[in-house]
């Protein structure tokens, strides 16, 4: 049996990959592992535009927003830059976070430090 947290994650990811295919994102990847450096929950595309994206979820009593801290954000642009260099791409690229509160989506576009 899955632990409950994880449980919880995945079902956030769920939920923020059908949004963002809702969006017109065409999803190439759900978490991606850069080993020593981080992962990265989804790798979407949109236009001409690769976007890293970090999902972060949360109960009603704590908004999750508060977990994309800037050692997080590290970890993500870190594994992107491995990413795009293992793969061998050259093109525009995007961090971006998407925020879960409930059933809600935020999608927050260029984040950066």
């Amino acid at each position: 049996m899955r632990e409950l947290p994880k449980l919880f994650g995945d079902e956030s990811e769920d939920l923020a990959t059908l949004f963002l295919e809702q969006e017109g994102f065409v999803i190439i990847e759900r978490n991606y592992f850069a080993r020593k450096l981080g992962e990265i929950d989804i790798i979407a595309m949109q236009g001409d535009v690769l976007h890293f994206i970090e999902v972060k979820a949360g109960k009603a009593d704590f908004d999750p927003v508060y977990n994309l801290t800037p050692e997080k954000l590290r970890k993500v642009i870190n594994s992107a830059h491995y990413y795009m260099k293992s793969k061998k791409l050259d093109m525009a690229f995007s961090i971006d976070a998407l925020i879960v509160r409930q059933d809600e989506v935020e999608f927050i576009e260029n984040v950066t430090l």
